[in-house]
């Protein structure tokens, strides 16, 4: 599998050192509060973020107490329709866009939303904090969780013995949880980690990340996939391979910005941008905000792993906000 996207977008992290820790990159600017700005902001989209829109919204109203932020985190897939119809502001999304959903916008509004890349998430593969597996191969995560093995492994894996554990390990069963279909982060896991296969009929769907990685906590068989940020100390969050056999990458920031580690991601939030118009006073600032210092430390401080400024820049400048 050739490294993500991602290892050439983020190279300029290290530029500026602050991969490895996950700190914010000190070149990004400080937020200054605007005047005149007030209203009723609307977010529908991804339980991924939903975490992340709660927390800037926090720091927005420190700002602007007058604005009133309401925020859905039913999925991904909510957020297409909520942004062409007019219904939210933002709509974040763990995923990008499909081609039939940037289509129906387009023919609403006679051009295509916004992609704003806002951080960047690895996608973990969890246990049960007991469980002493150390690393699966990607291909052995699709013959786990996939009924179709487009991973190209010989067998079904349907017990932890066959992937290295001995002892009262070796028979034991696995319990897979899963995001629901109308999550990003469903969708985003087929593509990558099933190879574009079909879940197992005896996955157990959630309709939250949270309760993806609770399902695994509460159950010592327990495998499951859900972002970073919902980490807990009743997991672990394993180091993958990309080929089998391949060098095993912890979910790390470096390993992220680098492209080693399999799984990564951004997060995106769609905006309606009219391109030979500006944004509204309020959507400006909230978009200002997030590439900026404090937004991005909300990124860090939630789990995920920051932007550079040389892409906060860039999207900053696309949408005139600077």
């Amino acid at each position: 599998m050739k490294k993500t996207i991602l290892a050439t977008v983020t190279a300029a992290v290290f530029a500026v050192g602050f991969a490895a820790s996950a700190n914010v990159d000190p070149r990004l600017p400080d937020y200054e509060r605007a005047s005149g700005v007030s209203g009723n902001m609307n977010s529908i989209g991804s339980d991924t973020l939903n975490n992340l829109m709660t927390l800037w919204a926090e720091e927005f109203n420190k700002f602007y107490p007058n604005v009133n932020v309401q925020i859905q985190g039913a999925g991904s897939s909510t957020a297409p329709p909520a942004i062409t119809e007019g219904t939210a502001n933002f709509a974040p999304m763990s995923r990008a866009m499909r081609q039939s959903e940037i289509e129906a916008f387009e023919a609403r509004h006679g051009y295509a939303p916004y992609a704003m890349p806002v951080a960047i998430d690895m996608l973990a593969v969890y246990v049960n904090n007991d469980n002493p597996i150390e690393c699966l191969s990607l291909q052995q995560v699709d013959a786990i969780f996939s009924a179709t093995r487009r991973g190209g492994y010989p067998n079904d894996i349907t017990r932890w013995g066959q992937v290295g554990l001995t002892g009262s390990w070796a028979n034991r069963d696995f319990a897979l949880y899963s995001r629901n279909a109308v999550s990003g982060t469903y969708g985003y896991f087929k593509d990558n980690a099933l190879f574009g296969g079909d879940f197992k009929s005896s996955i157990n769907e959630q309709p939250g990340s949270s309760s993806v990685v609770q399902g695994v906590t509460e159950s010592l068989n327990g495998i499951g996939y859900s972002g970073i940020g919902y980490r807990t100390s009743g997991v672990r969050a394993i180091a993958l391979s990309a080929t089998e056999g391949g060098e095993c990458f912890e979910p790390t920031a470096e390993n992220a910005a680098t492209g080693d580690y399999p799984l990564a991601r951004y997060l995106y939030v769609y905006v309606n941008k009219h391109p030979n118009r500006d944004l509204d006073p309020m959507t400006r600032e909230f978009v200002k905000m997030l590439y900026s210092k404090v937004g991005q430390e909300v990124v860090d401080r939630d789990g995920y792993v920051p932007l550079p400024e040389s892409l906060a820049s860039r999207i900053r400048r696309e949408l005139n906000v600077q």
